[in-house]
């Protein structure tokens, strides 16, 4: 969420960053509206003042024995029209915090400005793509013949758009999580928590899911619950409406959960597969700094993501995500995009993104600096590190043999048994 008082200061800031978007929003009636609120809390500090000193004229009266009746009257029509004002202020607060959970956060200077992905940047490659002898098949065919993922049985069960693993499958999803668990903690100095599955509403509101994505996201009719699309969500409420000592930063977490997402308005493209699936597996990286280091935990963040890419032996891009492409409440973003050749595609794997403030405001997360008694919102940023079953595709498809087997990358082997292989039974 963006400071009114920012707004207000930085209109053409605000708009701009906004038409960059590619949105629309009515500035003027949000702006309009605050106005309104401030004219009525300066008369209701206005009225109130001069109640407190008709109170002690009415002391002074009562003291002397002299007639107050037409001063307790006054106070008496006062204190209702402060009432009154109060009310309407509140309705146009709550107005105004409503039309502020519609405006995204601000692209920062650096971000492309672009209607959509082709406007995106990429900005580095890591890796050179495997040149085969024999022709390749993409990962549906390899893994329906080695029995390590059943996408029949998983429509059967829920429909399209999941995957049910299998044997070695499900063995290789578990080996990847722990893997990138272990490097996350032991390596690059993350706290491994493990948060519910399901959240409620004031927790998608407080990282920028709802209202603006709702109809993306799986909800529990009965509870008004959503099942967490990404594991930002649960993990950066942790410190929802608490003041964190700077002393105490930066904190960083990385946490394993399911995501869920309904991909409304995506029906119908990479419906078969591992590409666009419903529930999928993420271990994710979630950091909550002061604002003066959030950019260098940015650059930070992404290459601890790419670390795990690295390590896997698998070729990758990085781009800058455009102004219209970057998600609602991140200022930067960048994307890792990894090579899947049977696929014959770019698969992105991770969104490391930088929020600023914006989720801070939201969910009110503050710090508390050591020179100062006065608390300050904090900065948040998340990032996958990484996202499966994208992940699980381009291995599968990186590291198929002419016989049809599967080589297991190195990292992984020991989460495996000390297998070098997934081969035909």
């Amino acid at each position: 969420m963006l400071d009114i008082k920012f707004i207000r200061e930085n209109t053409e800031a605000v708009e701009k960053g906004v038409k960059d978007r590619g949105l629309k929003l009515d500035l003027k009636k949000l702006l309009s509206l605050d106005a309104e609120k401030r004219k009525f809390i300066t008369e209701v500090e206005d009225m109130k003042s001069k109640k407190n000193t008709a109170s002690q004229e009415i002391g002074k009266l009562l003291r002397e024995k002299k007639d107050a009746s037409k001063l307790k009257a006054e106070m008496k029509a006062s204190s209702q029209k402060v009432k009154e004002i109060d009310t309407k202020v509140g309705d146009i607060n709550d107005t105004l915090q409503k039309m502020l959970l519609e405006i995204p956060n601000i692209p920062d200077s650096s971000v492309p400005v672009g209607p959509d992905g082709r406007s995106n940047k990429v900005v580095r490659k890591w890796g050179k793509p495997r040149k085969f002898n024999f022709n390749t098949k993409n990962h549906i065919e390899l893994a329906e013949e080695l029995d390590i993922i059943d996408f029949g049985r998983a429509a059967k069960i829920s429909g399209a758009g999941f995957a049910l693993y299998k044997g070695l499958g499900a063995r290789l999803e578990r080996a990847l999580i722990n893997f990138m668990l272990d490097i996350h903690t032991k390596k690059h100095g993350y706290k491994e928590v493990f948060p519910p599955f399901l959240v409620n509403r004031k927790s998608m509101t407080g990282t920028g899911q709802l209202p603006k994505l709702e109809e993306d996201m799986y909800r529990l009719k009965d509870d008004d619950l959503f099942l967490i699309p990404t594991a930002e969500v649960p993990v950066t409420n942790m410190h929802r409406d608490e003041t964190i000592d700077e002393a105490d930063l930066p904190i960083y977490y990385t946490a394993y959960t399911a995501c869920f997402r309904r991909e409304a308005g995506s029906y119908g493209k990479d419906t078969r597969g591992l590409v666009r699936v419903h529930q999928f597996d993420k271990v994710e990286l979630v950091k909550f700094v002061k604002p003066e280091t959030s950019s260098d935990e940015l650059e930070k963040l992404l290459k601890d993501a790419e670390a795990v890419i690295q390590l896997l032996n698998i070729p990758y891009r990085v781009a800058v995500l455009s102004t219209g492409d970057m998600s609602f409440a991140a200022s930067k973003c960048y994307d890792i995009e990894i090579w899947a050749p049977g696929t014959d595609a770019w698969l992105e794997v991770s969104s490391c993104s930088n929020f600023t403030d914006f989720q801070a405001r939201r969910a009110n997360i503050k710090y508390r600096p050591k020179d100062s008694k006065k608390a300050a919102y904090i900065h948040t940023l998340n990032g996958s590190g990484v996202a499966l079953a994208r992940l699980v595709v381009a291995i599968i498809e990186n590291y198929q043999e002419k016989d049809g087997s599967i080589t297991i990358p190195e990292p992984l082997r020991p989460y495996m048994d000390s297998m070098d292989a997934i081969r035909f039974v």
